[in-house]
């Protein structure tokens, strides 16, 4: 078998006001604002990535912004917690400057021998630092005005909740190629390759709980690695082979696509790590325009006039 699932490429959600977002991201967390575009599926929206400096897969978090929208409802059928790693010793710091800072914190705690932060963006969208020897000071963004001793190193983790975690346990470990290495009450840990980051998956089986509703804070989807085009369609016919319901493969500029939902429901991506986000603009320009993916360029006018202003972006058009 040739196709390899590398641990998380990016995880999407769901946001307001997008200036609000930006701020939150880039002033607090510290993260670099890797690329602003739009929704390639619905192109009134913008698309907002954040990550390290060069936009490195394991470090994306995405997201759609719907100014004005309804809030979400956090639940089953969703990924619940998305969690970034931190260096070890680095939660006090965090504590501090997240209440400082005026995030919605939720405390601490640990969780399978590791310290965690646990606090929400702006919109509510549940997020966790996790202070991890597997915090990669290669991923960390060093223009975030943040101390290497506390940046954030890119994706620790994420946190599925689900009615029954079963069939989703099968398709990780029989399929994607995780393994299970731990459990803690009704938390079932997953991982892929050897301790390195963004290749852990908690499953949370809770048969009470609510079902999830996608809207504003909360997560849209997840999407997994794997190195190139030719493993993406191993990786199409296979899952087609189980009987999956896919997409066809997406041209996402950045990297390439294909999405099936998880028997729990999730909407799950596969997503190609190249060609990267350097693949319109170069590193030291990513995030300081709107950029548009080739068959919108005709339409930058009336795309631009249906977007929000951005203070990032002079308060105007790019």
């Amino acid at each position: 078998m040739n196709r390899t699932i590398l641990g998380i490429h990016h995880i999407t959600a769901i946001a307001g006001e997008p200036d609000r977002n930006i701020d939150f991201y880039t002033r607090l967390l510290g993260l670099r604002l890797v690329k602003i575009t739009v929704n390639f599926d619905d192109p009134a929206s913008y698309h907002l990535y954040y990550g390290d400096g060069n936009g490195s897969p394991g470090t994306i978090l995405t997201f759609f912004t719907w100014p004005g929208a309804r809030g979400g409802r956090h639940g089953n059928s969703q990924v619940t917690q998305t969690a970034f790693a931190i260096p070890k010793g680095s939660g006090p710091f965090w504590r501090e400057r997240l209440q400082a800072g005026g995030a919605q914190f939720a405390g601490t705690t640990e969780r399978f021998g590791e310290m965690l932060v646990s606090f929400a963006d702006p919109d509510g969208l549940r997020l966790e630092l996790i202070e991890s020897d597997r915090a990669d000071p290669t991923c960390q963004w060093s223009g975030g005005g943040l101390p290497a001793d506390a940046a954030i190193c890119g994706f620790h983790s994420a946190t599925i909740s689900e009615t029954g975690y079963e069939r989703t346990a099968r398709l990780l470990t029989e399929t994607m190629g995780f393994r299970l290495v731990g459990s803690e009450q009704n938390r079932f840990r997953y991982e892929i390759g050897n301790a390195q980051p963004a290749r852990l998956v908690d499953v949370v089986c809770a048969p009470g709980g609510v079902e999830g509703r996608v809207a504003v804070g909360t997560v849209h989807h997840i999407a997994w690695r794997t190195a190139d085009d030719a493993q993406q369609l191993e990786w199409r016919g296979e899952l087609s082979r189980l009987g999956y319901n896919l997409s066809p493969v997406m041209d996402r500029v950045y990297f390439h696509s294909i999405y099936y939902r998880e028997p729990g429901g999730v909407l799950f991506e596969i997503a190609t790590d190249p060609p990267g986000f350097t693949a319109d603009e170069p590193s030291s320009q990513l995030g300081a325009a709107l950029k548009l993916p080739p068959w919108f360029e005709r339409s930058r006018a009336q795309i631009e006039a249906s977007l929000p202003r951005l203070k990032i972006l002079g308060g105007g058009r790019s």
